[in-house]
């Protein structure tokens, strides 16, 4: 199947795409802030530039677009019928880096939280999702 665009057309729309503030992260930035935590957003310092950094908690939240991030049995993250090839490469480079930063951090003891962007996608499953946030943030046992 060929791209319905051309590709002209595809690169605009393809550069119109951001890597920081998201909907998602927005909506957990905001969610944070008014239960009164304060946080770094997107800091270079540490590998893969977390989207939030708690420093108090010693924990960084990274919000991962399913697609982008090949989240495992979710229909957002299924790959486009053209250029397939592309796209597994893209997505599976993709996976390997965000394994090797999340590490990196584990071994720096950061906790590292990921939140997917289907879990917080609609009202319900974000309130829950917020609710497990908390804990999960302030669980010291969590790492």
């Amino acid at each position: 199947m060929t791209d319905i665009y051309s590709k002209n057309k595809r690169s605009q729309i393809m550069s119109k795409i951001s890597d920081k503030e998201t909907e998602p992260e927005i909506l957990v930035r905001t969610f944070l802030f008014q239960k009164g935590f304060r946080y770094r957003k997107n800091d270079k310092r540490y590998p893969g530039k977390p989207d939030i950094v708690l420093p108090k908690y010693k924990t960084m939240i990274l919000i991962h677009g399913c697609f982008w991030h090949g989240h495992e049995n979710c229909k957002a993250s299924a790959l486009p019928e053209t250029n397939t090839d592309f796209w597994k490469t893209k997505i599976s480079d993709n996976i390997v880096r965000d394994r090797k930063n999340i590490q990196k951090l584990r071994n720096a003891d950061w906790k590292v939280i990921i939140i997917w962007q289907c879990e917080i996608k609609n009202k319900n499953n974000r309130e829950k999702r917020m609710e497990l946030l908390l804990d999960e943030i302030t669980d010291s046992s969590v790492i």
